[in-house]
């Protein structure tokens, strides 16, 4: 892989790591499009990093003050503080994803990597997206949810360690269906995506040698990746606060019937 592959997986990663609509599926399918080397699940995480890094710059005031619940959680605990309810309903959260990785990364690095099961995950966690936007209710904020609504979020955040699935898109869905608005649903599989991200991380840097990780190609991708997803966080809480996920299921449903097209010419 070149820089210049380097740079442009980057910055698909950034955008599509926030956008609804797949960052694992994109980083599958660009390099078999495009006909140049999968780059794996190492880089791909190692582009995760990136965006880990956009995400906590954008968000280092709640980060900050989730961990200082944390904290209070065990110096002067108080069940009605919205920051310590934050970190236990994000360390919840997490929860089902890390198992999620644990015991189906096996398969998320070769079975589930297949373009047609990719289109079809685009599709069908598409119309989720639809459905749950269409939802008739009376929203709530993030001040409001319970226990059970983070672990609602954090279940649906498993299953997108299937390429096509999409985590932010998965995770705004279960968000809208326990009724927060678009925006809350949003930031709140923002600050879930810091654990998860980080700790895919931190799990498959093993696999990346230090030459690798100091290299070019590898600073290039994540510089990339780090700038497109402060953008594309910046511009999804903006866009959402006015605007329905609309744009988003039909970029899913036509990216799919690429997808499909291509199959069938290959």
């Amino acid at each position: 892989m070149n820089i210049i592959q380097a740079i442009f997986l980057g910055i698909i990663q950034g955008i599509t790591e926030v956008l609804p609509i797949s960052s694992s599926g994109h980083l599958v399918l660009i390099p078999w499009i495009f006909n140049f080397k999968d780059p794996g699940l190492s880089f791909d995480v190692a582009l995760h990093l990136g965006t880990l890094l956009a995400i906590v710059g954008f968000f280092y005031r709640d980060i900050l003050n989730i961990l200082k619940g944390g904290f209070d959680l065990v110096t002067k605990k108080d069940p009605s503080d919205f920051y310590q309810k934050m970190f236990l309903f994000l360390a919840v959260a997490t929860v089902p994803g890390v198992l999620a990785g644990i015991f189906l990364e096996k398969y998320a690095s070769d079975a589930f990597r297949s373009p047609i099961l990719i289109a079809s995950m685009l599709v069908l966690f598409g119309l989720v997206l639809f459905v749950a936007d269409r939802l008739d209710v009376k929203p709530k904020t993030l001040q409001r949810i319970s226990f059970i609504d983070a672990l609602t979020i954090g279940i649906s955040q498993a299953v997108a360690i299937i390429p096509g699935v999409s985590r932010s898109g998965i995770t705004i869905s279960a968000g809208l269906f326990i009724k927060l608005t678009r925006e809350d649903a949003a930031r709140f599989s923002f600050l879930l995506s810091v654990p998860i991200i980080l700790g895919a991380a931190v799990y498959e840097l093993k696999d990346l040698s230090y030459e690798s990780l100091f290299s070019s190609v590898f600073i290039a991708g994540f510089i990339a990746a780090a700038i497109s997803s402060f953008l594309s966080v910046k511009f999804l809480l903006s866009f959402v606060r006015n605007h329905n996920f609309n744009i988003f299921v039909y970029y899913r449903i036509v990216l799919a019937a690429v997808i499909v097209v291509i199959s069938l010419l290959k």
